[in-house]
């Protein structure tokens, strides 16, 4: 992947709105493979719906990629993601930290995405009550 393409690439994911989810196509193969802590899929259609879904699931989604390191072949993306919980403390301004596998195909669409961040301390201790259990769980291990 060229630097031109690299650089439409992360302004495409800190852009990233509800209206834009068809701009997957320039980006992702056809038969791209995604996979996160909620999901698994092998197709372009499935991850725009997965992000499609995030933006009904939850309110002012977006992403910071705050470092990348990679070349032509792959790349790691170092991000922030910050929301607001629509059913859930709907004023309060959340982040999840994580990181981002990439590989690209020999024409420079993505063909592997895999994210990696910590559901327990970035999503389950926020929640009311199950949060309770995952801080206590912490302290105990800890």
């Amino acid at each position: 992947m060229d630097q031109g393409r690299l650089d439409a690439l992360l302004e495409f994911y800190q852009t990233l709105t509800a209206e834009r989810i068809a701009g997957f196509d320039e980006f992702y193969a056809e038969n791209a493979y995604f996979k996160d802590p909620f999901n698994e899929v092998r197709r372009l259609d499935d991850i725009k719906e997965i992000f499609s879904r995030m933006f009904r699931k939850v309110a002012d989604p977006r992403f910071l990629v705050k470092e990348h390191v990679g070349d032509m072949h792959g790349m790691f993306l170092i991000w922030d993601m910050s929301f607001r919980m629509k059913s859930w403390r709907p004023r309060e301004s959340q982040i999840i930290r994580g990181v981002s596998h990439l590989r690209f195909g020999a024409d420079g669409k993505v063909v592997y995405h895999r994210d990696y961040w910590d559901t327990g301390e970035e999503l389950y201790a926020k929640l009311p009550l199950l949060g309770a259990g995952v801080r206590l769980m912490r302290r105990l291990i800890g």
